[in-house]
């Protein structure tokens, strides 16, 4: 009973959180928006402390069904192990713990998060390794199929469905997500829990934590028959059958070993005093497991739909515009709602769900050493929507605050530059689209006198009234690169 519910509840977590990627129309955050809220790291990073608590508390209560029921890249692993070992009677056997790499691992993460270095936070959370597997690998695929089915509605004349474009936001990323498939899969597919006991750093707080857990499975000395298969089937590879001991660090609470024992020596519960086992030589009753696996699955399920929250959504849309080039951008462009650069690199997982969900395709993955993977902004495929805020409803570390439609058209978070050797204008050709596309208002076309030519108009930019949205940089008809571009600003600013 315990180990279907804990597959139940794992199986409706990762969907969920699958589907929160894979979504484009942005309906479903509405519904799974709490699933990305209540993920370890993410909680932490947003200091929502009442998450950060229910979680420890779980911890000390069950052990780590965090890892075995609300972590998506958990969940992968057992699905990728589950594949690996059919037809494998045997498949795991007990090793000693690598203490020295788990807390080596730990240790850096600690030193690249308070120092900033966003680039190795985003490589070891695992939340956010799951998400540019989800977002750069599963997410492709989707749209295909999503777009196949838009033809085929569409010969039927039928709307039930629009096609979507398909590209890869980052390359760096994509690759990162491709490695990072291949390496966890392996370990996966050979070994089940490798990467979570010996690499994850959430993994290797909680397993501290749940060394002093309340429910624990247990071996029943009087009853093992040392036949090993219990540690054969442990996917943790945490039971040591020989010396009768189970190293609840790497024990996810899984309860696959529960049903493999045909003797009934391993037991989920609290481990009762070895002197009371002694003085009571009479085999104590059975616990009723019923009413422990109704507790866990009822406590599991307060915990999610405690943090339910209802979010705005924005569907946003935008006409085909042909790509341009990136301009070099001295400042890169945070979203609306991070407030500076550096609250960016202090908070930003590199999850990828902003980028993900963003409807207007101007969020990208950046490509610098110390901020890869953390979302920029960028208008060669569209502009920053005054109307959308998509990207601070679904944020779930506190990179991107939360922020409404009012607030948004009153951020700066960069200025526009005009380009006069880029400009149509200064070729006497009558332009003025980024006048009449800006939605500020902060540009106007002003004559401006050439030599031995009649007096043209050239854009002019009002820093005081531009918020950086990028609608006259996306709408500038000048090709490789456009006559007028944004620079970020380090530090955001208010109209």
């Amino acid at each position: 009973m315990l180990r279907k519910t804990r597959t139940a509840l794992g199986a409706l977590f990762f969907v969920g959180i699958t589907l929160l990627f894979l979504d484009f129309t942005g309906t479903l955050y509405h519904w799974l928006g709490w699933m990305a809220k209540v993920q370890f790291l993410p909680a932490a990073m947003a200091l929502n402390v009442v998450v950060v608590i229910l979680l420890i508390v779980l911890t000390l209560i069950f052990g780590r069904i965090y890892c075995s029921v609300i972590c998506p890249l958990g969940i992968m692993q057992d699905i990728i192990a589950r594949i690996g070992r059919t037809g494998k009677r045997l498949p795991y056997k007990y090793s000693k713990a690598k203490n020295w790499l788990r807390y080596t691992v730990l240790g850096l993460f600690i030193m690249a998060f308070i120092a900033g270095i966003g680039s190795i936070v985003a490589l070891l959370a695992p939340y956010s390794s799951y998400g540019r597997i989800a977002s750069n690998l599963i997410q492709p695929v989707y749209l295909w199929g999503n777009n196949l089915l838009a033809a085929i509605a569409e010969h039927y004349d039928s709307y039930a469905f629009y096609s979507v474009d398909v590209w890869i936001r980052s390359l760096p990323t994509f690759v990162i997500a491709v490695v990072t498939l291949l390496i966890i899969g392996m370990l996966a597919w050979n070994n089940g829990r490798t990467y979570c006991n010996t690499i994850c750093p959430v993994g290797t707080i909680l397993g501290f934590l749940s060394r002093f857990s309340l429910l624990k499975v247990y071996i029943d000395t009087d009853k093992c028959r040392n036949c090993s298969k219990c540690s054969r089937h442990c996917k943790a590879a945490c039971i040591d059958f020989k010396a009768h001991k189970i190293d609840y660090s790497r024990c996810v609470a899984c309860g696959n070993c529960l049903g493999t024992c045909e003797w009934g020596a391993l037991k989920y519960g609290r481990i009762p005093c070895i002197q009371h086992q002694k003085e009571n030589p009479h085999t104590p009753e059975p616990i009723d497991k019923s009413k422990r696996n109704f507790l866990l699955a009822a406590t599991t399920a307060a915990t999610a739909s405690a943090f339910s929250q209802a979010t705005k959504k924005v569907d946003g849309g935008l006409a085909e515009i042909e790509d341009k080039l990136i301009p070099e951008r001295v400042t890169p462009i945070t979203p609306p709602g991070s407030l500076s650069a550096k609250n960016m690199a202090q908070h930003c997982t590199g999850c990828q769900l902003c980028v993900a969900e963003c409807p207007n395709e101007v969020l990208r993955p950046s490509t610098s050493m110390f901020k890869l993977m953390q979302p920029m902004l960028s208008y060669e495929r569209g502009y920053c929507r005054p109307e959308c805020t998509r990207c601070s409803e679904v944020c779930p570390a506190g990179a991107i605050r939360p922020i409404t439609r009012e607030e948004k058209t009153a951020i700066q978070v960069g200025h526009a530059v005009w380009i006069r050797e880029n400009c149509l204008a200064i070729d006497g050709i009558e332009c003025g689209n980024c006048e009449r596309h800006c939605p500020a208002g902060a540009i106007e076309m002003v004559p401006i006198e050439l030599e031995d030519e009649e007096e043209v108009f050239v854009p002019a930019v009002d820093e005081s009234r531009c918020i950086g949205c990028g609608a006259c940089e996306n709408l500038c008809p000048a090709r490789p690169f456009s006559a007028i571009y944004v620079e970020g600003h380090e530090v955001h600013r208010e109209v």
